[in-house]
């Protein structure tokens, strides 16, 4: 027999609970040099490529080469190095089978016990905007391989397949010193498939572009809800949370506190003015622009003051202390802002579940999903926000640049509110909105009767619908209630109805040619 480093030695198999031989070759070295030293302490042995081997070295650890063990160099510009028998056959062979155990002596294959890599960048290569040469070498072929055959040897191999997996095989050497229980290596098998299965939907996805021929989703970073919609349910999110977000104060984040905050997030994106949003079940009950942080906050918060109550509030501004201060007079279940002044956190962290979050910079994915029918429904996320340039006039009377403004506040709003949706609004300020009804006659009812309630003067109001108005019974109540200035889709055969009734009553109205359905 050889050692690897060309010494002759002779290899025995390895107890299956314990790592005599590891092979090492990863691009994330942080926090592996104690791992490493861990190892070595125990007697394992070390066999590497390139810099892995050069860093192994350098903690003053004697590692074999890859190179030494099959007698190839690194070829084809590093394509190919691991791909061969003996590296595969020693990962591969079964501790227990006769067959498996003679031909590695026969063919002089060392066991290998621990396998620690990880994979190309290959979502960080494409995100970066590199040309497609650069992007298709990021695409691991050795390295999928190794994490695919140790963890279907995980009987036998211990597979550590990226750099999140370094803290629980550390935990583990801590406990256990140079061994592992089966237990212990499906669990690292389960993770590496994950890792796998989540590499190749990455290249997929690249491949296939907008065809959308396939659907591939692989979420990480797993978190157990404390249970889903309803206490009975069980729920779990996927996805990097504080890659967007900051929590500073307040309770754990439930289910429904992340389909609320995905929706205010979503729905704020749209203004670029001082703003602030009042949700509840996805929906805004107040919305506001103004010149002051604190203003639009009272001016939110008039919209529905009793539907505040346990609402997620967000805003597109840090907040300060004297907005703070008038927040904390209310029952709330999240805020979320881009910052907050030392003084309004001292204010709003007086309520201990309170959950406070700062909204990070972040690029939001242009698709989204949702299952159903044993199935999935894949579409483009709604992103497109009408300019005044774009809004068609259908009536007599044209809409004047203060109304124009109103408009198309409220026309963001609508977007994002459950359909059938109608959205009342004047001065930069939500009236009120009619949402989630089977008609749309019912939806603009809701909404006036809301905004009368809470004392809104609608003479000079605009309206939004999130589609066409198929009658013009929606225009005649809209101008009973001093509606002034219609937004829509249009589309209806009998747009005309609605326009005539405009015209013969002193109402303008625009279209737009996009409708915004939010089921």
């Amino acid at each position: 027999m050889v050692r690897l480093d060309g010494a002759p030695f002779k290899y025995f198999a390895a107890h299956r609970d314990e790592f005599k031989t590891a092979l090492v070759s990863v691009f994330h070295k942080d926090g592996l040099d104690e791992i490493l030293k861990l190892l070595h302490a125990e007697g394992v042995n070390f066999i590497s490529t390139g810099g892995t081997q050069s860093f192994i070295e350098s903690l003053g650890i004697p590692c074999g080469s890859v190179e030494n063990l099959t007698g190839y160099p690194s070829i084809l510009g590093g394509r190919v190095k691991t791909l061969h028998p003996k590296v595969f056959g020693g990962i591969l062979n079964r501790r227990e089978n006769e067959v498996d155990q003679q031909q590695i002596t026969q063919y002089e294959i060392p066991s290998i016990d621990l396998v620690i890599v990880d994979l190309y960048p290959f979502e960080e290569t494409v995100a970066s905007g590199a040309d497609e040469s650069a992007i298709i070498e990021k695409i691991d072929i050795g390295g999928i391989s190794l994490i695919r055959a140790a963890a279907k040897n995980y009987k036998d191999v211990v597979i550590v397949a990226s750099k999140a997996q370094y803290a629980p095989l550390l935990a583990m050497l801590k406990e256990k010193g140079a061994s592992s229980s089966l237990e212990d290596r499906r669990w690292f098998a389960k993770e590496a498939f994950a890792v796998s299965s989540g590499y190749d939907s990455a290249i997929f996805n690249y491949f296939d572009g907008d065809e959308a021929s396939a659907f591939r989703y692989a979420g990480n970073h797993a978190k157990t809800l404390r249970y889903g919609e309803n206490p009975h349910q069980k729920g779990v999110f996927y996805g990097n949370f504080e890659e967007m977000f900051d929590q500073l104060h307040g309770k754990e984040i439930s289910y429904n506190n992340l389909l609320d905050i995905d929706a205010a997030v979503s729905l704020i994106s749209e203004f670029d003015d001082t703003t602030f949003a009042i949700l509840k079940h996805n929906n805004a009950c107040g919305l506001a622009s103004r010149e002051t942080l604190v203003e639009a906050w009272k001016a939110a918060l008039a919209g529905d003051p009793v539907s505040a109550f346990g609402g997620v509030l967000i805003t597109n501004r840090p907040i300060d202390k004297e907005t703070a201060e008038e927040m904390h007079k209310i029952f709330f279940e999240v805020c979320i802002a881009p910052g907050y002044t030392a003084d309004a956190l001292e204010v709003l962290e007086q309520k201990k579940n309170r959950i406070i979050l700062v909204q990070k910079p972040f690029k939001a994915s242009n698709r989204q999903f949702r299952s159903l029918l044993n199935g999935v429904l894949v579409q483009d996320r709604d992103l497109y926000r009408e300019k005044p340039e774009e809004l068609k006039q259908v009536t007599e009377k044209a809409v004047t640049p203060a109304e124009v403004e109103d408009l198309l506040f409220a026309n963001k709003i609508v977007k994002h509110s459950k359909s059938n949706a109608i959205v009342l609004a004047k001065n930069r300020q939500l009236c009120a909105s009619g949402i989630g009804q089977t008609s749309r006659v019912d939806a603009l009812r809701q909404a006036i009767e809301k905004a009368r309630s809470f004392d809104f003067d609608l003479q000079g109001a605009v309206m939004a619908s999130d589609a066409f108005f198929p009658f013009a019974d929606c225009v005649e109540i809209a101008h009973g209630a001093g509606v002034t200035a219609v937004i829509q889709p249009g589309g209806s055969v009998r747009d005309n109805d609605s326009v005539e009734y405009c015209d013969k009553n002193g109402m303008a109205m625009v279209m737009t040619g996009i409708r915004h359905f939010k089921h």
